[in-house]
């Protein structure tokens, strides 16, 4: 016979339903707790990313302007000896060839670790 809640067994059992339903609050808990962790993993984790990822930027943009002041130096030099025009084109082709066979080189990294 079915009894109410608030009422327990003479043998200290408790019904099947509430027992169901203690387990399931205490698994939304702990599900809950969890998810708090890995926030709180994640936030420390982001902060502590944080000044290195800065610095790579950084120096990123001093390589790119030092690519750039190459590029310039390259293209002054050849200016000096075939003209402005051609000097143009041979900076551009020059600076093509070295990214396209970065590229290049990067592709076939990539097919052979994978």
């Amino acid at each position: 016979m079915l009894k109410p809640a608030g009422q327990n067994e003479p043998g200290g059992e408790r019904p099947v339903g509430e027992l169901v339903h203690q387990l399931v609050e205490e698994g939304k808990a702990y599900a809950r707790a969890e998810i708090g962790l890995a926030k709180a993993i994640a936030a420390a984790k982001g902060k502590a990313l944080a000044l290195p990822a800065g610095l790579f930027f950084t120096a990123l943009l001093f390589a790119q302007a030092a690519v750039v002041a190459l590029a310039i130096g390259v293209f002054a030099v050849l200016h000096w000896l075939v003209g402005a025009l051609l000097a143009g084109l041979l900076t551009l082709v020059i600076f093509l060839t070295v990214a396209g066979g970065l590229a290049w080189y990067g592709v076939q990294r990539l097919r052979r670790d994978l």
